[in-house]
């Protein structure tokens, strides 16, 4: 069976950097890296079951949220029945710069003050809920219970965190750092390049996914 249609409207914006990512090539070597996400999800959807992601790195301050901001959009894009959470091993903040890439690319966010505040971040006016975004702990309650799949987005995490509770896979789905680009001139392009990567990929990875 094919997949879904997307029963999704975007924003405007945000249909548009959808477009672009769908239109860029994902590599045969990343298509071997996202194969056993993609076959994690297959195997959810076909018993019936909730596909959790929780996204990891260190600081749950960039690649992490970037990643689950985008697959539950790709998730509601493509109607498949998944939770995505987001953490790592330190709690920092959600880094502004990685906001931004997220408001540039067309989802509404709506801040929250603090040290390490929470932001909400909605892909569309369809009443969805939205993703509740801020820096925590991979085993922080807002990741809620149950198995899930640890999608590890860099290499400090996947190689310094042997031991997930609660995940019953471990997928290493790593993403070059933006942060080695903070205060350059090419700061917001190296961070939009990366969004629309990870974008790429995700809805590449829910493409895949047939409902039975």
């Amino acid at each position: 069976m094919e997949p879904m249609q997307p029963n999704t409207s975007l924003y405007p914006r945000l249909e548009k950097t959808v477009a672009r990512a769908r239109q860029l090539v994902v590599p045969e070597a990343r298509k071997s890296v996202l194969d056993p996400l993609i076959a994690y999800i297959q195997d959810k959807v076909d018993r019936a079951e909730i596909a959790r992601l929780n996204f990891i790195c260190t600081h749950n301050s960039r690649r992490s949220q970037l990643s689950q901001v985008w697959a539950q959009t790709a998730a509601a894009y493509f109607g498949i029945p998944a939770l995505c959470y987001s953490g790592g091993v330190e709690v920092t903040a959600f880094n502004e710069r990685a906001i931004a890439a997220l408001q540039r690319g067309g989802f509404r966010v709506v801040p929250t003050a603090g040290t390490n505040p929470m932001v909400e971040v909605f892909h569309s006016e369809g009443g969805h809920q939205p993703v509740r975004a801020f820096s925590k702990l991979f085993d922080d309650p807002e990741n809620g219970s149950g198995p899930f799949a640890a999608v590890m987005t860099c290499s400090h995490a996947d190689e310094n965190c042997p031991f997930i509770p609660g995940a019953e896979i471990r997928i290493p789905v790593r993403y070059e750092d933006p942060k080695e680009f903070d205060g350059l001139p090419q700061e917001a392009a190296k961070y939009d390049e990366r969004s629309l990567q990870i974008a790429s990929e995700l809805f590449y990875v829910f493409s895949k996914i047939r409902m039975t």
